[in-house]
């Protein structure tokens, strides 16, 4: 396992993290089996391998991938070596609801501090003045050690950072190479000033593992939703494949585990993928050990740069909303 340099913190970061949205989750469909033993038994397996840093939230699965994973950290006595990471469900973030809402994620946990606590998405009505006070009140007595956001633009993120006057530590957005926006603004930013990029979905909800195609598409409620996986996006996205196989067979490794190498190839930067068995979590943490060329990086970052998604119905809705897209 390799850690993340460049960031300040108090206990290493593994640059294979695990992300456990899945744990107890139905809109994955793994069942009850998955969550009473199979996720506790990759929790386990990881912390054999040298992971260290695990990510929940408390919408996950209304609390209970908190639950799942606090419990099997405290079975493996990593409560404490571990760092763990929630985010705040941000409905209503004003500064008492925050306090709340940390006290209750903690119980269900297991710990006494949060190593790291992130706002889930940016709120459009409430200010993060009055989210940060909250998050300041909580580092005051110790629950929580650093504040994170999620889903962030860098301008919100400095601005997050100026309403609680400390270090606003990492940033949860998308990363992957289909989806490098990261690459323009925020990870120079992170890279400059001592922080942390935590990339979730970094194989794309599993798009870059080159398993589904416009004949076999995902079953899974969350991958449906998905527009990455209409037909004519996963049409769109085989050139990127055929580089990631191409470099994977130099590799002896996978296609996901390329592009896992590719994310965490950039300095100050956290993959936090999911795993839906041991297997999968092993292949996943073996990626940190695969070192790419300069060529082998150039090509990747080629393709990816090649690559234009179709928007799906919502996604071209909420373009237009934005301004992002221009109607004739």
């Amino acid at each position: 396992m390799r850690y993340v340099d460049g960031v300040t913190t108090k206990k290493k970061i593994s640059a294979i993290g695990l992300g456990a949205w899945q744990f107890g989750s139905r809109e994955w469909g793994y069942g009850a089996a998955y969550a009473a033993s199979e996720a506790p038994a990759i929790v386990r397996r990881a912390l054999e391998l040298g992971v260290t840093f695990f990510d929940t939230a408390e919408v996950y699965a209304f609390g209970r991938s908190e639950r799942i994973l606090g419990g099997a950290l405290k079975e493996a006595g990593a409560l404490e070596t571990a760092v763990v990471a929630t985010k705040l469900f941000p409905v209503l973030p004003v500064a008492p609801v925050v306090e709340q809402r940390a006290v209750a994620s903690a119980n269900r946990l297991g710990v006494r501090q949060l190593d790291l606590y992130q706002v889930h998405q940016p709120n459009p009505l409430v200010p993060d003045t009055s989210t940060m006070r909250g998050m300041a009140a909580l580092q005051r007595v110790g629950l929580v050690d650093a504040v994170g956001v999620s889903n962030y633009s860098l301008e919100r993120w400095q601005a997050a950072e100026e309403a609680l006057g400390v270090p606003v530590l990492s940033n949860q957005v998308q990363f992957s190479l289909v989806r490098p926006q990261v690459e323009r603004d925020l990870l120079p930013y992170a890279v400059k000033n001592d922080r942390l990029i935590i990339a979730y979905s970094p194989l794309a909800q599993g798009l870059l593992s080159g398993r589904y195609t416009r004949e076999h598409r995902p079953t899974s409620r969350v991958r449906a939703m998905n527009p990455l996986f209409l037909p004519e996006n996963l049409d769109a996205v085989r050139p990127v494949l055929n580089v990631l196989r191409d470099v994977a067979a130099a590799h002896d490794a996978s296609p996901a585990q390329i592009a896992l190498a590719w994310v965490i190839r950039h300095p100050n930067v956290v993959a936090i993928p999911g795993a839906s068995t041991v297997a999968q979590l092993e292949s996943n943490v073996a990626a940190a050990d695969i070192e790419l060329t300069e060529v082998e990086y150039s090509a990747l970052k080629a393709a990816s740069d090649a690559f234009e998604p179709a928007l799906g119905p919502r996604a071209a809705i909420s373009a237009i909303l934005r301004g992002g897209i221009r109607r004739s």
